[in-house]
């Protein structure tokens, strides 16, 4: 017999999602695929005719929770400017029925933020005391909701080239999130002596260099659904520590990977370690010679393991 999937709007997505604790799910979601007990296809990327746009489709099955799932992401070209939405479907691995569709914004928020929170967990120097934030919407605030007890902060500096545009109410809320954050005006001041430095934009080129830092960091990077997008430069791949979310799938998406191991001389197998690695502990926390560089691409078993903690509790 068919059944009708919960429909979750992305209002209710946010209602739900402050109920539960997302990076510890995403721990979860990753010990299950360093153990064999979920699966990680690579993302599907197709493009419209016509240079319209694409569409991502990302995958995932968790075999413990009896599910599998995928989230779809357009990208529509248009006059105003390009539109992303995403959607995400959830199916029961025992009776091949459709248990929950969710507006993924949300979702994609939260997974993002809490993934680069998880590897901020496992990287970062234990000692890290002061952070960085390039990028102040809502995914950025994201980063720093999950990362603000990680570590003994004593400085939180954030600067995005749209500080310039909020008024003084968008500068208090943005304030508000954490006593210690403070809004800088140039990318130099956020970074100056940074141990951690999140990039959190939709950019589809460079942010920062990694070279022109004072000493080594731990540089956090984030996907946009722009055709290889990347915000460090692909040759800075060559004198950093790299790790990823899924060492499996990520090189074959990145943006900076792709492109530096075109024209830089970079291979995918200079990887140290991923995050399935890092929290079986087959990967050890890195020294800090050098740069650490971690890179997310955002996996669809995020997607599906977020849809299915919202599903348990709507039921």
């Amino acid at each position: 017999m068919s059944s009708t999937p919960y429909v979750i709007t992305q209002p209710q997505a946010r209602e739900l999602l402050d109920r539960i604790d997302v990076p510890q799910i995403l721990r979860k979601l990753f010990r299950d695929l360093a153990a064999g007990q979920a699966v990680q296809p690579a993302q599907q990327l197709v493009e419209f005719p016509g240079r319209a746009g694409d569409f991502i489709n990302y995958l995932g099955v968790l075999a413990e929770d009896g599910v599998y799932g995928v989230k779809t992401s357009p990208y529509i070209v248009r006059e105003q400017g390009p539109l992303v939405t995403a959607w995400t479907l959830l199916m029961s691995m025992q009776t091949g029925q459709p248990l929950l569709l969710c507006d993924a914004g949300e979702l994609t928020t939260a997974r993002t933020a809490a993934t680069t929170a998880v590897a901020v967990d496992a990287l970062a120097p234990p000692k890290a005391q002061r952070l960085a934030i390039i990028g102040s919407g809502k995914v950025a605030q994201a980063h720093l909701l999950y990362v603000k007890g990680l570590r003994d902060w004593q400085s939180i500096s954030l600067y995005s080239p749209g500080l310039d545009g909020l008024d003084a109410e968008a500068k208090a809320q943005l304030t508000g999130l954490d006593p210690r954050l403070t809004l800088v005006d140039s990318r130099e001041a956020a970074v100056l002596d940074a141990d951690v430095i999140m990039l959190c934009t939709s950019s589809a080129g460079p942010v920062i260099d990694p070279s022109s830092l004072s000493k080594p960091a731990l540089i956090t990077s984030i996907s946009t659904n722009a055709p290889r997008a990347h915000e460090v430069p692909p040759q800075s791949l060559n004198d950093m520590q790299v790790f990823c979310d899924y060492r499996l799938t990520t090189p074959g998406s990145a943006g900076e990977m792709l492109i530096a191991g075109e024209q830089h001389g970079w291979d995918k197998s200079c990887i140290v370690g991923d995050l399935p690695d890092l929290l079986s502990e087959k990967v050890q926390r890195p020294e800090y010679g050098r740069h650490v560089f971690f890179r997310s691409i955002g996996l669809g078993l995020e997607d599906i393991a977020l849809a299915n903690a919202l599903y348990q509790l709507q039921r």
